[in-house]
Order: C-alpha cells, then structure tokens, then sequence
C-alpha cells in the first residue's frame, strides 16, 4: 500500500463529504504494501481507507467490493464499501479509480502463535463457505497465467541457479493444473494474500480477538487450499529459515477443517501447494523488486524469503494431519 498518486486535502474532503462521511480532519499514506496508493482519512463521522488502484481498472473493481459487501453480509468482519447517493460504490480521485472502506479496528500480529493461528484458519474456511453462493466471477489475476508470462520476464535478473529453480518450479505446477488430481480440487472465491499484515487482531476485551480480514484486491476464483497453503506459508512459517512451525500449523489446519473438512485429495496435494504459493510470492517479489514502479513511500519486499521458503518445502513436503 505504497503512495503512487497524490491526492489532495481537498480532494480528499470532497469526496468524502459527497459520501455523506463528514468533514475530512486528518489525511496520511499508509506506507505498508506496493500494489495501489492507500491512504487512512479520519473525519467528523470516522475512520475510513481512501483507495486509489493504480493498475486495477472498472471493469475488474466491481468483483473485490462487491464480494466485501458479500461477505460483510454473511458475517465475516471485512471492510465495508461507502457508496454514493445512487448506491455506487467505485468512485474517482486524481483521475483514477479509488473506494472508500470502514477502516478496521486493531492492529497486526506479527510475531503469530498458535492461537492466533487457530481464529485465522477458523476465519478462512468461514470466508470460504461464505463466498459460495456469491455469484461474480472473476479468475485470480495472480494465478498460473500470471506466472507463465512473468518467469520470463525476472528470469535474465537472476543467478543461474535460481533461473532453474523457477524454470522447473513453473514446469511443476503446470503439470500439476493440467492433471486430473489438480483440476478436480475444490475451487471458490479466495482472498490470495491473506497474510499477517491483511489480518487484525482487537485485544481491548482481553482475549486478543480476530476482528477483521482485509486487502481483498487479489482476490478470485481459484483453488480454495491455494489459500489455505498462502496462510501456512505465513502464519505458521519460520520466517528466517522458511521451515514450518508444526505447532501453529496443525493449530491452523485443525481450526479450517473444524469449519471445512478438507477432502482427501485435497491433504494428499497440500505440499504441492505449499510449492504454488511459495512460488507465487517469490515471483511478484522478484517483480517488483527488480523492476520497481516509482511511488513515494514505496517498501518492495526481499524476494529471497519466498526463495527460501520454496526450497524448504521441495526440499521438506508437510503433510497436515489427518
């Protein structure tokens, strides 16, 4: 959520009282994130997230806010989009698509322990279920197709050793999709970047409660234990040495399957997935690290954690328990 585009105080404001908000009081980017320009406005009637998208156009936005509306309405805690008079809820700012979203209470977790692994599985196989009825369309834009085209792309950026590292992962998962066994795994709306910094966390009662899910821009139809694998690659992940910390993931995977059992192909290729979303990170960090977009507030992340992480799950496939 770097800045690429500046908005004004008073474009802000005006946007914001035509939403019937109140009166803009405080306006700052949020530095956190590289895919659009975010920025957290307070006014008269509240907290609010201005979101300018810098690559999504209108006829892919309806998709994400609308499933935020949807599964607002079923329960689960995500931000809600703000419409206008007419019930639009895709609006303007600086020449460029933006929404305005309920800024969530709490905060991050990011040093994770088993209980807080349990609320986030818990929560995804909710969204999950809750998603199933939902009737938009639209494939998950950071999926296979977007690898295939992007490998090139990174590949003359890289050591000769992690050229082939990419090259046959890629060869992998695509065998994988074309074959019966993966084309048969349960597919339905997944979020796809549900990581630590996208989840909150409310400890004011004192239980340190899952309060919100958010992010949803990456959102799409794909397979539903990508999502999950997206989850335990963060959530229950050593970070430093991308090993998977079994007391939380068994905690996650116990928690998921309490809500939505998983089938048992589905356990069968998990370390398959695992691989999938390691790859998956691993190249957009790879992107945007080697070829970065100009943006003010602009952290690109090290690609080599998602690196490493790969590596340790051919290297060491996870099975969930069963």
């Amino acid at each position: 959520m770097a800045v690429y585009t500046e908005v004004s105080f008073a474009e802000a404001d005006h946007l914001l009282r035509c939403l019937g908000l109140g009166e803009l009081t405080d306006l700052h980017g949020i530095r956190s994130g590289i895919e659009n320009t975010n920025y957290y406005a307070s006014t008269t009637r509240g907290q609010w997230v201005l979101t300018l998208f810098e690559r999504l156009g209108p006829t892919q936005l309806p998709y994400y806010l609308r499933l935020m509306e949807h599964l607002a309405r079923h329960g689960i805690p995500v931000p809600a989009p703000q419409a206008d008079a007419r019930g639009e809820i895709l609006h303007t700012a600086a020449g460029k698509p933006a929404a305005v979203v309920t800024r969530l209470p709490g905060s991050h977790r990011l040093a994770p322990d088993a209980a807080h692994c349990e609320q986030v599985g818990r929560m995804l196989a909710r969204t999950h279920l809750a998603g199933a009825d939902f009737t938009l369309q639209q494939p998950h834009l950071r999926g296979l197709s977007w690898w295939a085209e992007t490998v090139p792309v990174v590949l003359p950026h890289l050591a000769a050793d992690q050229a082939q590292l990419l090259r046959d992962e890629l060869a992998f998962q695509q065998q994988l999709a074309a074959s019966p066994a993966g084309a048969a795994l349960p597919q339905g709306h997944i979020h796809a970047d549900l990581f630590r910094d996208n989840v909150m966390f409310d400890e004011t009662a004192g239980d340190d409660r899952l309060c919100g899910f958010f992010d949803f821009y990456f959102a799409g139809v794909d397979t539903l234990l990508f999502d999950v694998a997206v989850c335990l690659n963060d959530w229950c992940c050593d970070l430093d040495s991308g090993r998977l910390v079994e007391v939380r993931a068994r905690a996650f995977m116990q928690a998921y399957q309490e809500v939505r059992p998983l089938g048992s192909a589905e356990l069968r290729l998990t370390p398959a997935l695992l691989r999938a979303a390691a790859l998956r990170f691993w190249l957009s960090r790879l992107w945007d690290w080697h070829l970065p977009r100009d943006a003010a507030l602009l952290q690109p992340k090290d690609p080599a954690q998602f690196e490493r992480i790969l590596r340790e799950r051919i290297d060491n496939p996870w099975h969930p328990p069963r």
